[in-house]
């Protein structure tokens, strides 16, 4: 089993360099865990806000779960939405 790739966002948020960062990313991997720091933002409703922006603008095949300030996001062979 291959180690999950891990990414931070920081201050900068969701750009759309980050974006493009994490969509190349899922070229090779499944799966990926995006730490959110507290320069990204103060509080969870915020954080889902994040979550769901970054899978909306990533396509149907994404979906998202929220631990923490720890997003995962996972690919998905079939459209999810």
């Amino acid at each position: 089993m291959k180690p999950v790739r891990q990414l931070q966002m920081g201050k900068a948020g969701l750009s759309s360099a980050f974006v493009e960062q994490v969509r190349s990313v899922f070229e090779s991997e499944g799966m990926v865990k995006i730490s959110i720091l507290r320069s990204a933002c103060r509080d969870k409703s915020e954080a889902m806000k994040i979550g769901e922006t970054l899978v909306e603008a990533l396509g149907t095949k994404f979906g998202f779960k929220l631990v923490g300030y720890v997003l995962t996001v996972i690919k998905f062979r079939k459209d999810q939405r």
